[in-house]
């Protein structure tokens, strides 16, 4: 989790030169891969597609609360790691980039067991 979340603020730091929309959306499938990450931690004994399964619940839960404007929610969202936690407005292709970082979880998961029974 340490590293994804490294990556992650990697990522969105700028420091590389990459086109936004890859910036944009990379750093979004890092955060999904963090919350399948620790879905994972929490639910050690859970088949892979459940944790996705439940992964991807929680980061479309979180988008579509971005719909959702009062005033205590924005100023949380104001702060850095509000908006990092929860986003500022909702964005329909978040939820594909979510995907594909779930998706990416996944396909380590299935790597590293494959691994382990070789």
């Amino acid at each position: 989790m340490v590293l994804v979340v490294a990556a992650g603020l990697l990522w969105r730091s700028g420091m590389f030169p990459l086109p936004a929309f890859y910036l944009k959306y990379g750093g979004d499938a890092l955060w999904a891969l963090l919350i399948f990450v620790g879905f994972g931690f929490l639910f050690t004994r859970t088949a892979t597609w459940q944790v996705a399964l439940m992964a991807a619940g929680f980061c479309c839960a979180v988008e579509f609360t971005q719909l959702y404007h009062a005033p205590w929610i924005d100023s949380a969202r104001s702060t850095r790691l509000g908006a990092l936690v929860l986003g500022a407005s909702f964005n329909g292709p978040d939820l594909i980039a979510y995907g594909v970082g779930i998706m990416l979880g996944c396909l380590a998961e299935f790597i590293r067991r494959r691994g382990a029974k070789s």
